[in-house]
């Protein structure tokens, strides 16, 4: 199982920043490699600058379904609005923080 970082409040990945009944995922960071539940907790914690992962990684299983503990690829994420696993429904305000996670794409995701 993956390990989340950061100031989490409960078991499906919410943290004191963003912990509606829709944040349940943790994104890992691509300067870490640790699961962090938002860009605030890994900010506050991590002890060095976020980086953001570039077009060509989104292939990478970095992001964890907080409810089932799957884990997706950026492209997967991306391309959905719930967990294609166990359809849990995704904050889709999560996307105004996407350039803060993931290098920009034509698609305006960022």
């Amino acid at each position: 199982m993956c390990r989340v970082h950061g100031k989490t409040v409960d078991g499906e990945t919410r943290c004191e920043h963003y912990h509606s009944p829709l944040d349940v995922i943790a994104i890992k960071f691509a300067c870490c490699n640790k699961f962090y539940p938002c860009y605030q907790c890994h900010e506050e914690t991590a002890g060095h600058e976020a980086a953001v992962w570039p077009r060509e990684h989104f292939n990478e299983q970095a992001i964890l379904c907080g409810v089932c503990k799957t884990t997706l690829s950026i492209h997967a994420y991306m391309d959905t609005e719930h967990c294609p696993y166990c359809h849990a429904a995704f904050n889709p305000g999560c996307q105004l923080h996407h350039h803060l996670y993931f290098e920009s794409t034509e698609r305006g995701c960022q």
